[in-house]
């Protein structure tokens, strides 16, 4: 995908996508699952194990997504 993204195949749930903030200490990953789904989990530095996971439906992922690329805007 693009530079610091990574795409793993999950064989049967759908595509986990590893994104590097910056530095190898600082990522979050995305499972989009088939089902339309996401998961993010949220990794402290170092950390292996996830801080945060965030279960989210489809219109609600579209909606983070939205606010994250910047094409939400509100009078």
């Amino acid at each position: 995908m693009g530079k610091g993204i990574f795409v793993q195949e999950l064989p049967g749930i759908g595509k986990r996508y590893d994104v590097d903030l910056g530095g190898h200490t600082q990522r979050i990953s995305i499972v989009a699952r088939r089902d339309g789904t996401r998961d993010l989990y949220v990794f402290a530095a170092g950390a292996d194990d996830p801080v945060a996971v965030i279960e989210m439906s489809e219109e609600q992922a579209r909606k983070v997504g939205a606010l994250l690329a910047g094409i939400y805007f509100s009078d």
